[in-house]
């Protein structure tokens, strides 16, 4: 077949020969020598033709077609699907849950890499199973993996990695890997940019210092078993605050009609359901935010500066922005995302 002339196979390289055939595929695509719905060889026809094994050629057809860039049918053969974007940075994005600020994330990240980029979302849940499904299916795959590491255990605790997490992540290759939000214990030098989640509300409270010592207690409000769960590293930033700085505290499941509401408490919640509740509850027993009490909320969103909500929050931003200014400019290194501390009107 002709189109064979076009794929180029070099013994010398050490580059894997399924790849030169990935590569080689998707550039004579890009430069239009393939076409779309065009009938390429069968993967015994190819091996033969350049004298590889037959695992090769069908590593390299497995991968093209994971990338959607050929399909095969019974009966008739492999054949081009996709023409657009072959010539783009090709991006999985594996975040763990879908909300307001990791979105924000993400499309910072998309707006910066620009026209020049193609990002696949997905989202596990913070289901370990499902991550490591859409990992194997997809790894070399893409160009860059960006992911964001968080789990939950079967006791719906947090959970950052383990050995089974680190050993599929270590399955990339270190140039393609992005590690986004937190921290994990992986090999070579890679982008990672995370969150302390100890010293980050710790440091971030004392910024408030002055306006936390007006109140006579903080109540944290920290979701125990949630099926998206929390790093405990904020718990012991929290009690770490108040333990040095000698203000009395209490950690709480949840806000819910039963909380008995004290004049000049302070709040942190940490889910969205526990700060509209929290603000339902004030107004329905006549407590003022910021003179009755106070609230805290952690993650920023339009809808807390709407609402003139003080907030703890990392930069969602510039997270994004900055990993994708790292792939751009070809720079690695593990760096602390900026935390902040952002008073508003309800402390």
């Amino acid at each position: 077949m002709k189109d064979l002339n076009y794929i180029q196979i070099d013994e010398n390289s050490r580059t894997p020969k399924y790849k030169q055939i990935v590569d080689s595929f998707i550039y004579n695509i890009s430069i239009g020598n393939l076409k779309m719905n065009q009938k390429i060889p069968s993967i015994n026809v190819f091996s033969e033709e350049f004298y590889l094994s037959r695992d090769t050629v069908e590593k390299a057809y497995r991968i093209l077609k994971e990338r959607k860039i050929i399909s095969s049918i019974r009966g008739k053969g492999f054949y081009i699907t996709r023409t657009k974007l072959l010539s783009k940075t090709n991006v999985l994005f594996l975040i763990n849950k879908l909300s307001t600020y990791k979105m924000k994330m993400y499309n910072s990240f998309v707006s910066q890499m620009g026209d020049n980029a193609h990002t696949d979302l997905h989202i596990y849940h913070c289901d370990k199973g499902v991550f490591l499904n859409l990992l194997n299916k997809n790894l070399n795959a893409y160009d860059y993996y960006v992911i964001m590491p968080h789990f939950r255990t079967e006791g719906s605790k947090h959970l950052s990695s383990n050995d089974e997490i680190e050993e599929a992540i270590n399955q990339i290759s270190k140039d393609k890997l992005i590690i986004l939000d937190n921290k994990v214990d992986v090999q070579g030098d890679i982008i990672m940019i995370y969150q302390d989640f100890e010293n980050d509300i710790y440091n971030a409270l004392k910024q408030g210092l002055e306006k936390i010592k007006t109140y006579n207690r903080m109540i944290l409000a920290y979701p125990e078993n949630s099926h998206y769960p929390y790093p405990r590293r904020i718990l012991h930033g929290f009690r770490k605050f108040c333990v040095e700085y000698s203000i009395p505290f209490d950690i709480i499941n949840q806000i819910d009609e039963e909380l008995i509401l004290k004049d000049k408490d302070l709040f942190i919640t940490i889910e969205e359901s526990d700060l509209v509740n929290l603000v339902k509850l004030s107004r329905d027993r006549n407590k003022k935010i910021s003179e009755d009490l106070g609230i805290i909320s952690y993650n920023d969103t339009p809808l807390k500066e709407l609402l003139g909500i003080t907030v703890i929050s990392t930069d969602f931003h510039e997270m994004g922005k900055s990993a994708a200014e790292m792939v751009l400019k070809h720079k690695k290194g593990i760096t602390k995302n900026p935390f902040l501390f952002i008073d508003r009107n309800s402390i």
